[in-house]
């Protein structure tokens, strides 16, 4: 069933409340997802993007029951994508001739995931435009890296709308569709997550093309994103949070992470996280066992924090496996302008804080010299150390 966005837009996605990974098991689904297709009716008949290929047979099931599908004029590739793409080689076996306006890029994705079927491709760049009649065009803006080579958004004259693909969006099932109609702290924190974790690493870019957007200076009253609740009250305030986001974005909050093997690793952990509170009471404190916490949850605080703490037990010259794909991914986020310090336990070799600190700095944070290396269990000397970890730390 198509739901209205405005005028002659509807909505003509996929609400997934089942979903629960996705990018493989990289990304944790927490509250449902959608893939948001989106079908315009002027003079013209326009289809943005598609759905997820589980659920392609019943998406275009649905666009019969709601036009002839032989009268769609132009199909948009915003991003290839699968969970946009993934319904579009079914649908072009019904109608192969249809035109197709997408990047140079997205022409790559396609024919490499589906083969090379000549489909019409129209390739588009950044302010070429397309006339669906009754006064209205589409304008086309690439956005590259927000989040793959091929990306571009679709702005829509007339209607005011931004059709902004990844950007802005968020996994998080909203069945009434609109920012309004969502609760607001989870949409908050759920597009705050869907950018720390995807996007972050691309920050510079995003800065760019935020100011890309707003000085093209272009009415904007809805953005409609590919995942996610479709911002229509104040619809720029995810915008100006994408604007604070990409400048090295960080809270007054330090996230402590850690595993353990007998406990005491455990124990430092939070020993700090009581001296934290107790030197810097106005600092938030967030303390996580990596091996037990949603990995995606946890980087979304350590995106809102000034410093981390990281810490784990030596184990085979090494620190403990979870730990160690820990930081791998993070890594792989650039984080940036964030502080870090580190602890652990040990009973022979002890190489697990220096493995700690070396990994760190190649993530991109700056390591204090301070630490906590308790040798076998912490005791009451190496709880005394937490003061001037944490007074480094926070200074």
């Amino acid at each position: 069933m198509k739901k209205l966005v405005k005028n002659n837009v509807n909505w003509i996605g996929y609400i997934d409340w089942e979903l629960e990974q996705f990018h493989g098991d990289d990304y944790s689904i927490i509250n449902g997802s959608s893939q948001n297709s989106y079908l315009i009716e002027e003079e013209k008949t326009v289809l943005i993007d598609t759905v997820w290929a589980p659920h392609r047979f019943e998406f275009i099931e649905n666009l019969k029951s709601e036009i002839d599908i032989n009268k769609i004029d132009y199909i948009i590739v915003n991003h290839g994508e699968v969970d946009h793409s993934g319904a579009l080689l079914d649908l072009m076996k019904e109608i192969p001739n249809t035109p197709i306006y997408c990047t140079a890029n997205a022409i790559k994705s396609l024919e490499g995931q589906y083969g090379k079927h000549n489909w019409n491709f129209n390739i588009v760049k950044t302010g070429d435009s397309l006339d669906i009649g009754n006064g209205k065009q589409l304008v086309f803006v690439e956005m590259k890296m927000l989040h793959w080579p091929d990306s571009m958004a679709t702005y829509m004259t007339g209607d005011n709308i931004l059709f902004s693909n990844d950007a802005f969006g968020q996994h998080f099932a909203v069945e009434e569709l609109f920012n309004d109609k969502a609760d607001t702290c989870l949409l908050n924190k759920e597009a705050m997550k869907y950018y720390a974790n995807i996007l972050n690493p691309f920050s510079p870019l995003v800065s760019k093309k935020v100011d890309e957007i707003v000085g093209l200076n272009l009415p904007i009253e809805i953005i409609a994103p590919s995942h996610g609740a479709i911002w229509r009250d104040n619809p720029l305030q995810i915008v100006e949070k994408y604007a604070a986001w990409s400048k090295n974005y960080q809270e007054n909050q330090i996230t402590i992470v850690y595993d353990t093997m007998w406990e005491g690793t455990a124990k430092i952990a939070h020993n700090i996280g009581r001296t934290i509170s107790k030197l810097a009471p106005d600092t938030v404190v967030k303390i996580f066992n990596c091996a037990k916490y949603d990995k995606n949850e946890i980087m979304t605080e350590v995106f809102k924090s000034k410093a981390i703490i990281v810490g784990s037990p030596t184990v085979g010259n090494d620190v403990l496996s979870s730990v160690d794909g820990w930081l791998h991914f993070l890594k792989s986020l650039k984080f940036k302008n964030k502080k870090a310090a580190v602890f652990g336990c040990y009973g022979w070799s002890g190489e697990g804080n220096k493995v700690l600190k070396e990994r760190l700095e190649l993530a991109g944070f700056q390591v204090i010299d301070e630490e906590i290396k308790s040798e076998w269990n912490p005791s009451e000397e190496d709880f005394s150390k937490s003061e001037a970890l944490v007074s480094s730390l926070i200074k």
